[in-house]
């Protein structure tokens, strides 16, 4: 009778650590994965100052180089096209993280072609109002790394954490997943070429 009881206390004690032990690492799971979430809603923040600044530069920069025409609707049209591609951040797999950037990628080369432009007036390279906006323009491509690389610690964490033995498990019965990365530009690893 004795050795009846204490087999149903050592199989209550192992109940109860498996119980508690998925109940801590589903909000662990749950913990990281809104960190994931919110860290992605800080890299669309920057994303977004950066293209709320743009119409006041294209506008900046109409008022100088109307002739420009072509430069200043590809910045418009690149914008345009990285402020309609979205990610829902529960959705943050390679393809849907890939299109964002690529996006993205659009609007910086296009920003990169305004910038060329620019040098070719120096009354606009003197204006305050585009010195102010390049400066915040400036800021805010700081920003953007910053975030991106905040969001792969998070990620890393996250994706660490739930591939770790016994999460891994855990994550899989309740349906968590790795999540992607940003990652570089193709072609971003060869220093580009300057002549003069």
């Amino acid at each position: 009778m004795k050795k009846s009881w204490i087999v149903i206390g050592v199989l209550a004690l192992v109940i109860l650590w498996l119980v508690f032990s998925s109940i801590g690492s589903y909000n662990s799971m749950v913990t990281k994965d809104e960190t994931v979430t919110g860290q992605w809603s800080q890299v669309e923040n920057v994303y977004q100052r950066r293209a709320d600044l743009i119409p006041n530069l294209v506008s900046t920069v109409k008022g100088y180089a109307a002739h420009e025409k072509e430069t200043l609707e590809g910045v418009v049209n690149a914008r345009a096209k990285a402020t309609s591609t979205t990610i829902n951040a529960n959705n943050l797999d390679a393809a849907a993280l890939q299109k964002f950037q690529s996006a993205q990628d659009g609007l910086s080369s296009a920003l990169s072609r305004l910038m060329v432009v620019v040098e070719k007036y120096p009354d606009l390279k003197a204006n305050q109002n585009f010195l102010e906006l390049q400066a915040q323009l400036e800021g805010t491509e700081n920003r953007i790394a910053n975030e991106r690389k905040k969001f792969n610690e998070t990620a890393q964490d996250y994706n660490t954490y739930i591939r770790k033995f016994p999460k891994n498990l855990y994550a899989g019965m309740f349906g968590f997943e790795k999540r992607a990365y940003f990652e570089s530009t193709a072609g971003a690893d060869v220093a580009p070429k300057v002549e003069f």
